[in-house]
């Protein structure tokens, strides 16, 4: 389940320990191995081991998403693990999916986690073991022991030069879960002179749709040279 716990660890040590693994990078980016790509995925993997340790001793089987955007000179590259999700708005007004829902009843999840000697059932949605609704998080450690869930993040990288984007939105399931990806994109699109550009309002309608679940949004405006306004 989404936890407040988890949500809390990973805000309170992720950004830091990225953005000290980052800037180590930068300094010797010539000599180094690393790419972003690896840095993300060690520190995702390492939080997760991290918080496996810290929660089983307190009997916690709290879990979270993690969504992470990261630019950089004419990239964006951006991380995923559960079912958050990140769209951006290109320059013609497409919405263009930064991630990929890590959802149960998807045929590589599904199979991965039969595999893994687990099953998925449905519950109000499709969950592994009859209890989760995501495939993949940070946390949840009884099902982490079972390797039916995985902290595995997904990396894709995008061209800005290419989508020369106006928007992105970065937004946990409860969005998703009242909004296609191109009814957000236009409904933002209308409200980016708004504070927040529109995510206070997206985040309200999304309430009166009747969505009982998390529903957290982060909406980045760019301006032309990809640089991003503000968050």
């Amino acid at each position: 389940a989404l936890s407040q716990t988890a949500a809390e660890y990973v805000k309170s040590r992720l950004p830091e320990a990225l953005k000290q693994h980052l800037q180590d990078y930068e300094k010797d980016k010539e000599n180094s191995v690393l790419s972003y790509q690896t840095i993300l995925e060690q520190q995702i993997l390492s939080i997760d081991r991290e918080m496996l340790e810290k929660l089983t001793i307190s009997y916690d089987e709290a879990g979270t998403t993690c969504l992470i955007a990261l630019l950089s000179d004419k990239d964006l590259t951006v991380a995923n693990v559960g079912d958050s999700r990140g769209v951006l708005c290109d320059k013609d007004g497409n919405a263009i999916p930064l991630s990929h829902d890590h959802k149960p009843y998807q045929l590589k999840e599904r199979k991965r986690i039969k595999r893994a000697g687990g099953f998925i059932s449905f519950n109000g949605s499709w969950r592994v073991q009859g209890i989760l609704a995501m495939s993949r998080s940070l946390g949840d450690y009884p099902l982490k022991n079972l390797n039916v869930v995985i902290p595995d993040p997904d990396i894709l990288t995008f061209d800005l030069d290419k989508l020369q984007p106006e928007f992105m939105i970065l937004a946990s399931d409860g969005l998703w879960d009242a909004f296609s990806n191109e009814e957000a994109v236009r409904f933002i699109k209308e409200r980016l002179d708004e504070p927040h550009f529109g995510a206070k309002s997206i985040v309200l309608q999304s309430f009166y749709r009747g969505c009982p679940d998390n529903i957290t949004v982060m909406v980045v405006k760019f301006r032309n040279s990809n640089k991003i306004e503000e968050q």
